[in-house]
């Protein structure tokens, strides 16, 4: 049976604004720093399962287990995180190629891990559950969703808290620039429950791979212009019409570059979601993993991540 080991997540809070707090005996008090013990807080509860059976984790058990407690102290310095499950499975020459691991969040309170342990590095593991650790915020809210504005609002805070909590480049899926005319399609089709979740985030076709992620991080960096005050986190439970005006404006901007279908005969309709074939399907795994969801020719959004909501499957495992 796979080994079960139990990891605790705590907040270190320096300023009195506590929004998940016990308060048995007044108001949390501090003293030089330190939070007495009067006051008590609610602490993320998370289960760490090694699926090790056949020992392919054994040689980095020490640090899997090292990078998940990093992963979550720093996600838990910008959040609140749900109580979760964290299953960890060891797959040569698995997860996204060029990190050796992937990650979905098919459900609330459960995170599921790819490593290939030949090619194992920590930061990267760290990366990849903080992005997850998004998914799971929002599962608890409005959902990853089903739609194909859902999708790219959920991939897209998923990508935008990585940043605010570890800095950095985007990571490379969040960093695709999506070809001409793929905002105002992403417009039309908003709000269809029947995208091609594989087409969009793995890509196949006329769109590149990886554009549904590229799209989504457009999404919110052009909403997070006309509300500065906000971020990742405070939008986490925000539904995703909200950002529907920002799609617009993208929509509009490519417009007025010269990107209109209208001005470019003969060229490609990123609307028509193809199924990919297999050699789609697997370089779209890392979207599937990343995100949580498990592409599909026919895959949509919840269906897809898991939730549908996710993202890169075995490449990516979002």
């Amino acid at each position: 049976m796979p080994c079960g080991e139990i990891g605790k997540g705590r907040r270190i809070l320096a300023a009195p604004v506590l929004s998940r707090q016990l308060k048995p005996a007044g108001k949390p008090c501090f003293n030089g720093g330190r939070i007495c013990s009067e006051a008590r807080f609610l602490v993320t509860i998370w289960h760490i399962h090694m699926l090790n059976a056949r020992h392919g984790l054994t040689h980095v058990l020490p640090d899997i287990r090292l990078a998940a407690r990093e992963a979550v102290a720093a996600a838990s310095a910008h959040a609140e995180l749900p109580d979760f499950d964290l299953v960890i499975k060891a797959q040569p020459g698995g997860g996204i190629p060029a990190w050796g691991v992937g990650g979905r969040a098919p459900s609330p309170g459960l995170i599921e891990i790819t490593v290939d342990p030949a090619r194992f590095a920590a930061p990267l593991l760290i990366r990849t559950l903080v992005h997850e650790f998004h998914h799971l915020l929002r599962w608890d809210g409005p959902g990853y969703g089903n739609s194909l504005g859902e999708a790219l609002v959920s991939e897209g805070l998923a990508g935008h808290f990585t940043l605010q909590v570890l800095g950095g480049k985007p990571d490379p899926w969040d960093a695709v620039k999506p070809a001409a005319r793929v905002a105002r399609a992403a417009m039309n089709k908003w709000a269809r429950l029947d995208y091609n979740h594989a087409h969009w985030f793995f890509g196949s076709g006329d769109l590149r791979r990886w554009t549904g992620y590229g799209l989504g991080h457009m999404l919110i960096t052009e909403h997070l212009s006309r509300f500065p005050d906000m971020d990742a986190v405070k939008l986490a439970y925000v539904k995703a019409e909200e950002f529907r005006p920002a799609m617009r404006r993208l929509a509009g901007a490519e417009a007025a570059a010269g990107d209109d279908p209208a001005e470019e005969d003969g060229a490609p309709d990123p609307e028509s979601d193809p199924a990919p074939d297999a050699a789609d399907e697997d370089s779209a795994a890392p979207e599937q993993q990343h995100a949580g969801g498990e592409a599909t020719a026919k895959g949509t959004g919840a269906e897809a991540a898991g939730t549908g909501e996710s993202g890169p499957a075995e490449d990516k495992e979002g």
